[in-house]
């Protein structure tokens, strides 16, 4: 039995600002945010702990969700033998990081989300999986067996449990231990090259095989190295990888923006939710490689993401959205995919209805579930002998019809969005909008980067000046991490470098202040991921 949502009483998440949270503040589980009440409760109770971690734009959490967290009996059985914690990753990925060890530790080095552990009330973990089906299937026991074998486990052996908990937390210290220094010289850097070479995929860009996620920093390494050395084989996997990228159905070829990663090697099926910090990374790659390339269509692709990221993904008040899911109406995909009928009614004509859908692969067939996911995969020159027009005619229609496509679109029913704020990722749009408006001269990219540094130091800023994680509607809380700090200084330094204002320089000064008196690991050098104040967990991450 389904609990229908908005029929059971709110459970204690629905005090939370978080989206993902708020979520399952209607599931018949008793689930608790991560703090003192739930882990006092635990050790009150005797009872082990069901750690849920899980993120807004995750297919499978909201499957996961569906399926057992809205079941009732799966819920009285969570309930019954469980303190229940449910967590949003991107509001504490400092316990995100520790129990992802945990699981990846426990199940041979694969890990993912959901992500499901089970802790003594201490808070260390003794099992962990990710997706769980409400029933026995593809190899995975059903979310309520697996709930009644730890219960009973529990009961008759907790003390065995609790000294394997005890060795896999010794374990993982060990293994998020601070590495000893090295230097690092030009001969590290060839090395990387070499590296990525005999990695790097000849046919489809990017590194390795399916699913491939955009390597954001790599090319930004690459681009660096290129530099130096001048060796056009390293420039070549730059580019033929942004190239296929762009062109694939990663890309939002009707709205801008890049999905999280591709399920298949030559990134045509993207995992269609979209995240602030890959859109903002990717700007500045594309950005960097119009430099050194003076590529245009590298230009048009930052500009088409920044411009989404305005449209889209900003808050009035000046902040940066995190994400939008997979999903949207229950089914992944459904927003982003066309057929050619669809094509054909918005556009009322035929000879532009052929164009586009020629260009952009949307076929009768389809290339995805029936229906046809935009790309330019298809070779150009193969596309304009099929329809006769030269190139410069078969971009005039593009360019002319896209809007209209994006109007009708939007009348479609959108994925979720996480409208929460979080600082570091906010940090990397702003670097991204201030070095593109500086590079590119467009004003309303700083203008955007500006607003959101001021929102950030105003709302996410406290009195004596740290920072903190998150907020939502003007509701800021949680320490900031290690990656807030880094991130929003730096783009404090771009925007300044942009605008020339000099308290957005005063104000990073300040924050790597702030990093190297509350984050340093004075005994063996480098940084603690949380601050000195920060909450004790079982492991302080470096």
């Amino acid at each position: 039995m389904h609990t229908p949502p908005g029929t059971a009483k709110p459970n204690r998440l629905i005090h939370e600002t978080s989206p993902y949270l708020l979520q399952h503040a209607a599931n018949p589980v008793d689930w608790y945010p991560w703090g003192p009440e739930a882990l006092q409760a635990a050790k009150a109770q005797n009872r082990p702990i069901l750690l849920s971690i899980g993120y807004s734009a995750c297919h499978w959490c909201h499957v996961m969700e569906r399926e057992s967290f809205e079941n009732e009996g799966i819920a009285s059985l969570m309930n019954q033998h469980f303190v229940c914690i449910k967590v949003d990753r991107e509001e504490r990925p400092d316990l995100d990081e520790i129990y992802m060890q945990a699981t990846v530790t426990l199940n041979h080095g694969q890990g993912g989300w959901p992500m499901t552990v089970f802790l003594t009330p201490d808070q260390k973990p003794f099992f962990a999986g990710t997706y769980f089906p409400p029933d026995d299937r593809w190899g995975r026991p059903g979310f309520p067996s697996l709930l009644k074998k730890i219960s009973d486990a529990w009961k008759t052996d907790s003390a065995g449990l609790t000294n394997q908990a005890q060795q896999l937390t010794e374990r993982l210290k060990n293994e998020l231990k601070a590495v000893s220094p090295v230097s690092v010289s030009a001969s590290v850097l060839d090395e990387a090259v070499i590296q990525f070479r005999e990695h790097f995929d000849e046919r489809h860009g990017g590194f390795g095989s399916a699913p491939k996620f955009p390597p954001s920093a790599g090319l930004s390494l690459l681009l660096r190295c290129y530099r130096r050395t001048g060796e056009s084989l390293t420039l070549q996997m730059v580019t033929r990888t942004l190239d296929a990228m762009a062109a694939g159905g990663i890309y939002d070829h009707i709205g801008g923006g890049f999905a999280r990663y591709s399920t298949d090697e030559r990134w045509l099926v993207p995992h269609f939710e979209k995240m602030l910090y890959d859109n903002a990374l990717l700007c500045t790659t594309y950005l960097e490689a119009y430099q050194v390339t003076k590529q245009t269509s590298y230009r048009q692709v930052t500009i088409d993401v920044l411009d989404y990221i305005l449209r889209e993904m900003t808050d009035p008040a000046g902040g940066f959205y995190s994400s939008t899911d997979a999903d949207s109406e229950g089914v992944e995909g459904k927003f982003f995919v066309w057929t050619p009928a669809e094509v054909l009614e918005v556009l009322q004509n035929s000879d532009d209805a052929r164009r586009f859908c020629a260009c952009y692969d949307i076929t009768e067939q389809g290339n995805w579930e029936h229906r046809s996911i935009p790309n330019r995969l298809r070779p150009i020159e193969a596309v304009l002998k099929e329809l006769n027009l030269t190139i410069d005619e078969l971009y005039e229609t593009v360019q002319r019809v896209r809007p209209l496509l994006y109007r009708a679109r939007q009348q479609r029913i959108p994925p979720g969005l996480d409208d929460k704020i979080i600082t570091a990722w906010n940090g990397m749009m702003i670097s991204a909008m201030a070095e593109a408006g500086r590079v590119l001269g467009i004003a309303r990219y700083i203008d955007g980067a500006m607003k959101a540094a001021d929102f950030l130091l105003s709302v996410h800023r406290t009195a004596e000046g740290a920072l903190l994680r998150t907020s939502r509607q003007g509701r800021a809380h949680l320490d900031g991490v290690l990656e807030d700090y880094a991130y929003l200084a730096e783009g404090l330094i771009d925007l300044y470098e942009a605008c020339g204002q000099e308290r957005y320089l005063t104000a990073a000064l300040q924050l790597g202040e702030r990093i190297v008196h509350s984050f340093r690991d004075e005994d063996q050098g480098g940084f603690y991921t949380t601050a000195k104040t920060h909450e004790t967990l079982i492991i302080r991450a470096r």
